[in-house]
């Protein structure tokens, strides 16, 4: 065998070489493909294990989050349910403890009409002073919860501004008098639309509050017109208030240590009530005090462009009722006892009953037909009053003036009443309101 040439060799080995090198840089060329690969295969899942741990953490949250609605639902409800649980349970109580003040307050009035000696006659006013406190407690604490409880609505009528600021002053120039203050009022002709009972509340309270607390000076009560609207101010010059009291002067029972009439301080409910039936109402009402110079409340009112309707006169004044014939019906012994003691005490016949079984004996017996019906609204075993009265001028064929007393100031009630031409009186019935109906409805 011919041996290579030496070049030829040489040539051959480079030309291997160059075989050689083109195979390895294809091979480094594949294997880093292939480690690109991995790499990104390796990336790849651990994307997919963060977003997958991403995706159960977002899911645990938002079924948190569906709990946490859930129990906030829950909480709403079983808050609401309470709310109403409470209002009924104070609109019970609140019946069942007007009960007996009613006949506690008829019997004081019964007493203070008898004769006595001027010690018995002061401590017979300082029973009813105390008691008249207890009514009103009780009453603002039904006020309050039925506010609270959303069940007291507006309803929005025009009212004529002037007349209903005129009766307000006039109910309190006698006590304003006593204590040497002036009392005034500023308002032109104007109609606003607002709740008539609930704007004549608020403004009582506040005329109330700036009379009871001013010592000396006056108490101003001004309408001023501002565009579409009035604002009603009561300015007093009074104690006035702190700065740093005026955020707690609207929470219930903060009397701030002031002292009002007599030296007692108030049951500190006024402004809470005032400040319940303004949001009720959508009335701003803000306070602007300098301590040792007075305070302004102010309560904003839209001006009303519908025609007025007309505001109740005063109450008829009372005199004597000799020899009127007044039938009772009241299941409460205790104030059926009072209330005959009362009425006695004014001359007048009375025949008391306790339901309508009673009163269908004394017309069996041929007794004459009474002149004027007092009826509670509740009687035993579910039966009402209004029975009574239907069943008398049934029997008699006339109609009968009544008046229906209740401790309940349901809608409902008030209907019922209005529906058979009665009169209504609600618990704890005042002797001067009663004596001065009655004298109203025998006139």
């Amino acid at each position: 065998m011919k041996a290579d040439h030496p070049d030829d060799a040489a040539r051959r080995i480079a030309k291997l070489e160059r075989i050689n090198a083109a195979l390895m840089a294809h091979v480094e060329r594949n294997m880093d493909q292939q480690g690109g690969a991995y790499s990104l295969f390796q990336t790849a899942i651990i994307l997919e294990g963060r977003v997958r741990s991403r995706t159960e953490e977002l899911t645990g949250l938002m079924y948190s989050l569906e709990r946490s609605n859930a129990a906030l639902v829950a909480a709403k409800e079983e808050a609401e349910t309470a709310n109403r649980s409470k209002t009924r349970f104070l609109a019970a109580a609140g019946h069942d403890l007007l009960q007996p003040l009613n006949a506690a307050r008829l019997s004081a009035s019964a007493l203070s009409d008898m004769p006595l000696s001027p010690e018995a006659l002061a401590m017979s006013g300082q029973v009813e002073r105390g008691l008249q406190t207890i009514e009103d407690l009780i009453k603002t604490l039904l006020d309050i919860s039925k506010l609270d409880a959303g069940i007291v609505r507006p309803i929005i009528h025009p009212v004529a501004l002037a007349d209903l600021l005129g009766g307000i002053a006039a109910s309190f120039m006698p006590m304003a008098e006593r204590k040497g203050l002036r009392l005034a009022v500023r308002c032109p002709e104007l109609r606003v639309d607002s709740d008539p009972i609930l704007l004549r509340r608020i403004l009582q309270n506040l005329v109330s509050n700036a009379v009871r607390y001013t010592s000396r000076g006056g108490v101003l009560i001004a309408a001023r017109r501002r565009d579409q609207a009035c604002r009603i101010e009561i300015i007093d010059t009074g104690c006035g208030i702190e700065e740093s009291e005026r955020h707690l002067v609207f929470e219930e029972f903060y009397r701030g240590g002031r002292e009002g009439d007599e030296g007692e301080p108030g049951l500190g409910l006024g402004l809470s009530i005032v400040q319940r039936m303004a949001t009720a109402l959508d009335h701003a009402l803000t306070l602007n005090s300098r301590p040792g110079h007075g305070t302004r409340m102010s309560l904003t009112v839209p001006i009303g462009t519908s025609p007025i309707e007309p505001v109740a006169g005063p109450t008829p004044i009372a005199t004597r009722l000799t020899g009127a014939r007044v039938l009772i019906v009241e299941n409460d012994p205790a104030t059926a006892d009072a209330l005959t003691r009362l009425l006695r005490n004014w001359d007048a016949d009375v025949s008391a009953h306790r339901d309508l079984a009673s009163v269908g004996e004394y017309v069996s017996a041929g007794r004459p037909p009474p002149d004027v019906l007092i009826l509670d609204y509740h009687l035993d075993n579910g039966a009402c009053g209004l029975d009574v009265a239907t069943y008398l001028r049934g029997v008699t064929r006339a109609d009968l003036p009544a008046i229906v007393t209740t401790a309940d100031h349901s809608a409902a009630i008030e209907a019922d009443v209005a529906r058979l031409g009665a009169e209504l009186m609600h618990k704890p019935i005042k002797p001067a309101q009663l004596r001065a109906l009655l004298t109203h409805l025998l006139g």
